[in-house]
């Protein structure tokens, strides 16, 4: 039993390891920098999002300010126009983001985007934003993806 646990913890920790960053375009960070974003699977861009299956997302930024809490807000953007897209958990703070958050201070939100059957097959912008409790953007970034079947 203690090696089967020990090789899903292999197995978990070679996965994140294989993880690419992906290229991103930065949608108005305006009380933080993101160093980097991770979406797993995703091994080429635009990311295939594959319905019924959920994706890692990993964003590492650094705060310009101090916040009590943050909130994440995810976005389809098609033809122009931002439609929400629910996911597991708003609260950064319970998002791999130790809060109050503290300026100049680097942190790792980590959340899931699970990808609905009922979405339909297209290509679209994700944007996801992280607001602090002013509703300042700790951190935007927009990505292109593919939704498959």
């Amino acid at each position: 039993m203690r090696f089967l646990a020990a090789a899903w913890l292999l197995l978990a920790l070679s996965a994140s390891a294989l993880a690419e960053p992906v290229h991103f375009k930065d949608c108005g960070s305006e009380v933080g920098v993101i160093k980097e974003v991770n979406v797993s699977p995703c091994p080429v861009q635009p990311c295939h999002l594959q319905k019924n299956q959920s994706y890692t997302v990993n964003v590492t930024f650094t705060s310009s300010t101090e916040s009590q809490g943050s909130k994440a807000m995810v976005y389809g953007i098609l033809m122009g126009v931002p439609i929400a897209f629910p996911i597991p958990e708003s609260d950064g703070c319970k998002s791999g983001v130790n809060c109050p958050i503290e300026k100049d201070k680097t942190y790792s939100y980590l959340n899931k985007l699970p990808v609905k059957s009922e979405y339909p097959s297209i290509k679209l912008v994700v944007k996801w934003e992280l607001q602090d409790d002013k509703g300042k953007c700790l951190f935007c970034w927009e990505i292109p993806v593919q939704i498959e079947s």
